[in-house]
């Protein structure tokens, strides 16, 4: 059976020009520049350099159509996939589940498997004992630990590589890989990782012996903090146990990431969007247009177009197709260019409301002067959509007189006081680290305690608040703080 129904549907179209802008406007300084390099390269009606020639863009405006046109409006779905559209939310730092870091690092040299293996190759094994041992390596995270049963990849080697071996085979192998550098490799678990690192010092020490004797025998009441059991079972007093700690406390629970750091860690460069100067008493703005080119449509391009476009009886196919080809061009170009131009006023206008809203935290830098602000009170300063100022935020940075910092640090939830004012939670968190930082670490602060401290500084805050705003800040609970 055949139904009929009429069903209205509200889409939104957007020209490329607009498509354009909204992708221009997620990405960051670096990535701008490398849109640009492309879309040089891709369109030869578009150069380097200033528009010397002002009337040359009324010139083109007065060239015929050679045909009609084809419709201009697209959808919105034709160019943004659902993936590439965040769900945006309005409170809590304002951020997305898909939000990405924006500092990729960059190495050079070998690879930490690379290291391993290289290190394989001093050993003397056989043909075979190396390939299984290269295998073992590259079951290896990037933490530097073994994670996976050594029963597990006896299999493994059975069926994937026509290996027959053993439980004991692989455990020897392993015992080889565990005297690589860095210290730990290879572990199957903290505790492994810590003693083999804990073995290599000098257990000449007491210090040394002890923090060996209470990973070996005491690893559970170590992590739980329980050090009054320890010092009762090792029969030890304070001070010696404080030593040991210190000895444990000294060594790498992730020797791989130690490696991967030190390739990475010269290579972190945040280039930033925006640059702040406080000169005088008055904030200036500007864009970070250092490697960012100055565009033109070609004029060599234009005259063509104007010089087929003048012998209409004469055209051929072969001008006809030239005509169209170099005409699509040139709007492209144009379009670019302004799509461009809109980009940087719409970063430097949102901006320059961030600003004005934060006026009193960009003149110092103290945190305690941020004001609550969400995505919407910025939308509703500019005129722009929320989506947009989310675009604008994202993945953008700004250099200022105490620092560089992400857009997305400016914005957060608000919270009133006893007083009926509201402040940002930022400043809440801010003392709560106060509080956390200058606490006595042999007896911490319970969650419980920090919010009768809040409290009495007149923010009314639930314990499960306190409790929440701790763990965004990665600080454990007390028990976890304490120290001897």
């Amino acid at each position: 059976m055949l139904n009929q129904k009429l069903q209205q549907k509200l889409l939104q179209k957007l020209s490329p020009q607009q498509i354009q802008l909204i992708k221009l406007l997620e990405i960051p300084t670096v990535q701008l520049e490398q849109r640009i390099k492309k879309e040089l390269e891709e369109n030869p009606t578009l150069e380097e350099g200033a528009d010397t020639d002002p009337e040359e863009e009324q010139e083109e405006e007065d060239i015929p159509e050679e045909e009609d046109e084809k419709d201009n409006e697209f959808s919105l779905e034709d160019y943004i996939q659902d993936e590439d559209t965040p769900s945006y939310k309005l409170t809590e730092s304002n951020y997305s589940k898909d939000d990405k870091r924006p500092d990729i690092p960059f190495s050079t040299g070998s690879t930490f498997h690379e290291y391993l293996l290289s290190q394989l190759g001093l050993r003397v094994l056989d043909e075979r004992q190396e390939q299984i041992a290269s295998y073992m390596i590259g079951n290896i995270d990037d933490d530097g630990y073994l994670r996976r049963d050594l029963d597990a990849i006896v299999d493994d080697l059975a069926f994937t590589q026509n290996i027959t071996s053993n439980y004991e085979e692989l455990r020897q192998l392993l015992d080889i890989i565990h005297d690589f550098e860095p210290t730990g490799v290879g572990a199957r678990d903290l505790q492994e990782c810590l003693l083999l690192q804990i073995k290599a010092k000098d257990r000449t020490l007491l210090e040394v012996e002890t923090a060996y004797n209470i990973l070996r025998h005491h690893f559970e009441e170590f992590t739980r903090k329980h050090y009054d059991k320890i010092i009762k079972r090792l029969d030890i007093d304070e001070e010696l146990l404080k030593d040991a700690i210190d000895e444990i406390l000294h060594l790498n629970p992730k020797p791989g990431g130690s490696y991967s750091d030190s390739q990475n860690k010269d290579f972190h460069h945040i280039v930033p969007d925006f640059l702040l100067d406080y000169i005088d008493g008055e904030l200036q703005l500007r864009l970070n247009q250092r490697n960012v080119p100055e565009l033109r449509v070609s004029r060599t391009y234009s005259e063509m177009l104007q010089g087929i476009s003048k012998d209409k009886k004469n055209h051929s196919q072969k001008d006809k197709d030239t005509f169209t080809y170099v005409k699509q061009k040139l709007d492209s170009a144009k379009w670019f260019i302004d799509a461009i131009k809109q980009r940087h006023a719409t970063l430097l206008g949102t901006m320059n409301e961030i600003i004005d809203y934060q006026r009193e935290y960009f003149e110092d830098g103290d945190e305690t002067k941020l004001r609550p602000m969400i995505l919407k009170d910025i939308a509703e300063r500019t005129g722009l959509d929320i989506s947009t100022i989310s675009r604008v935020s994202n993945s953008k940075y700004i250099q200022t007189h105490f620092g560089i910092f992400p857009l997305k640090f400016f914005f957060s939830e608000g919270m009133p006081t006893d007083s009926g004012e509201e402040v940002s939670t930022r400043e809440i968190k801010k003392i709560l680290q106060e509080c956390i930082d200058n606490e006595s670490k042999k007896k911490p602060l319970t969650d419980d305690k920090l919010m009768q401290i809040l409290n009495e500084k007149g923010y009314q805050i639930a314990r499960r608040t306190v409790a929440k705003y701790r763990e965004q800040l990665n600080l454990p609970v007390a028990r976890m703080r304490k120290e001897l």
